[in-house]
Formats: C-alpha cells, structure tokens, sequence
C-alpha cells in the first residue's frame, strides 16, 4: 500500500506500507502511484499506557472489544488497560481475558494499586489496600507498569525485582525515598501532581525527585486534573521525551453524565468531572486524542503535544516500534483534516472503519 501526498512534518510525503509495517517514508511522487491522501496530515497512532475504560466499560470487567473499537475512532491505536485497587483474583481475572480483538493492539497492562499508600489513594478502593507482594506480582501475566507507593514496607526489593516499569504514584513519599526508589529502577511518575505531594521549596518530594534524577512524567492534560500552567511547568522542565500525556480514562468517557462504577465505588459524573462520594477526582472522561488538543491549547506546541502521546510513552514501556513514522515501525496512523481533526485511523496496516 502506498498514500501519497500526506503532509507529514511540514513536507508533503509518500509512505509505503506493508505487511503492516512502514517500509519507506519518501518525499511525495517518488513511491509510485497509491492513494492520493492530499489535504491530510499523517501522525502516529496515539499510545495511551493509563487508562481505565470507556463507552461503558472498564478495565476489570475484562472486555475489551467495545473499548478497543471507541478507542481505535478516537485515534488510540496502543494502549495498556489499567487495573485498579482490587483482589488479586479480580486483577488476575483481567490478565486472563481475552485481548487479541479487533482495534486497539493491547500491548500489556499497567497495574495502578494495590500496593499504594492509603492517604493518597484518591479514587482508589482502600479496603483492598496491602504492601508490595513480588510473587503475587510475579504471578499476574502481561504486567508491564505497575504504580506503587515507595514508602511501603518491601519496595525497594519489590522495585529491583519486578521485571516491569515501575510508575511512583499514590504516594505520600518525601523527597529522599523517592530518590532511593528511582536509584532502584522506578523510572516514572503516575499522574504528576495528582494523589502526592506537590512541590515545597523545603521539601521538593516526589516531581522535585523526578526532576533531579530527570525520569519520566505521566500528565492528564484534560484541564481539570492540572491546570494549563502545570502542564506548562512539566513541559519545560522534562521536555517532549520525558513528558507522558495519558487520559486515565475511565467509564463514563463517551457518555454523558451519571453514575457510574469504578473499582467497587460508585461515582458520579456531572458537567464531564467524574468524582467519588467524598468529592475526590475518579479519572477522567476525556479522550487521549482530546488530551493532546488540550495540551497544544495550553501553549504546548502541537508537534510536542503528539510526541509525547506516541513515541514518548512507547520508549517508555519499551515499544520500539509503536508511536513513530519511520521504516520498521507499525503503521499505526491517524490521518488529520485540514482542521487537525481525525479522519481516518489506520492499526496495523489497516485502515479501522
């Protein structure tokens, strides 16, 4: 397959696909004769590696078909569904569901609890609440983040020996633990700013520690759970490769206002802001792709906006051929109009109707 004519990077390109791989990005009218693709704009598919559900469903319920469809329309063509704070039969449950399906590719799951601190536990269920477990861990198939709070007993053994990418987050950790965690591989932090201490000039706690040892950020820039000057603040301290946008999606996102259930609570939706009963965020209801929009709104250049929604997270959880148009890379694409809204998505080679 051959789309000519794709505006990519500022210049007018021919991108030839096959076998679901990008094999040659060319300047246009040198690939040959394919699709005329003029008036659009090419960018990677969107990686989201924190997020909980959709359209009705959510990570736990262990259905992925109608997740995985609303996700690929909306330009998500990678994502890791993201447990939450519950039994470990209901996490192991998730891992045994069936993930090969049509749209989104699901590359592993990221496990947001329960090995997080009770004070910040945000929306998370406190009564499944307990200390890192290694062999429990060990035990759950396809675990490629895991969030914990480094303070617990056990971390930092749990942190050496995991074999996963190990997110600070849910944390009431001072500075120096947070330092002794990342000098023993953790290598991110899950929804900066959000459930941790934020910045003191005495105590610069847990993003003070992510910006000496200059580890990665994970951002909800849905402009509620950040304002536009914090997301501002992490770009021009990180940086488009060290800045992770995600959307920490959960239910509710394609659907309108309600209650609704997120990891054994009931939470309530009004005006698009999801909260639990004592009033505490519970995710959020937007999009990736409206995550990156937002960002560029705040200041943040677009070009950036998209790094950090495909080729950032994928070089974090170590998916080297995701969120990036080069050859060797999965043609994993969303093509823009001229008003950079989505047209079309393509996963895999193949364009997702």
């Amino acid at each position: 397959m051959i789309l000519n004519n794709l505006l990519f990077e500022g210049k007018l390109t021919d991108l030839t696909i096959e076998n679901g791989k990008i094999t040659a990005v060319s300047p246009a009218g040198t690939a040959g004769r394919g699709a005329d693709c003029s008036g659009l704009t090419v960018i990677p598919g969107l990686v989201d590696m924190h997020a909980h559900g959709c359209v009705g469903f959510d990570t736990m319920d262990g259905k992925f078909e109608e997740m995985c469809a609303f996700l690929a329309k909306n330009g998500t063509t990678s994502w890791l569904p993201t447990t939450m704070t519950q039994s470990y039969e209901a996490i192991k449950h998730v891992t045994e569901s069936k993930i090969d399906v049509p749209g989104t590719r699901i590359l592993g799951f990221h496990m947001e609890g329960p090995y997080i601190n009770e004070k910040r536990k945000g929306a998370q269920n406190g009564k499944f609440i307990r200390n890192p477990d290694l062999e429990e861990f060990r035990s759950l198939p396809g675990m490629r983040v895991v969030t914990i709070a480094p303070e617990l007993p056990g971390s930092e053994e749990f942190i050496r020996s995991c074999n996963a990418l190990v997110c600070i987050g849910h944390t009431d950790a001072d500075y120096d633990t947070c330092i002794s965690a990342i000098e023993a591989g953790a290598n991110c932090l899950t929804h900066t700013f959000n459930a941790m201490p934020g910045i003191h000039h005495r105590n610069p706690g847990p993003i003070g520690a992510a910006l000496k040892k200059n580890i990665y950020v994970q951002a909800i820039t849905d402009g509620l759970h950040l304002h536009p000057s914090i997301c501002l603040l992490l770009y021009k301290a990180f940086g488009p490769d060290r800045m992770v946008i995600i959307s920490d999606s959960m239910r509710a996102t394609g659907l309108g206002d309600g209650t609704y259930e997120f990891g054994g609570q009931d939470i309530t939706v009004k005006d698009s802001v999801a909260r639990t009963a004592d009033g505490a965020i519970a995710g959020s209801t937007s999009t990736l792709w409206r995550c990156v929009k937002q960002a560029a709104s705040f200041g943040i250049p677009f070009d950036d906006a998209v790094r950090m929604a495909t080729r950032t997270p994928a070089d974090m959880i170590g998916a080297p051929e995701k969120g990036r148009i080069e050859a060797g890379a999965d043609a994993d694409l969303i093509l823009l109009d001229s008003s950079l809204e989505i047209s079309r998505v393509m996963i895999g080679g193949e364009f997702f109707e």
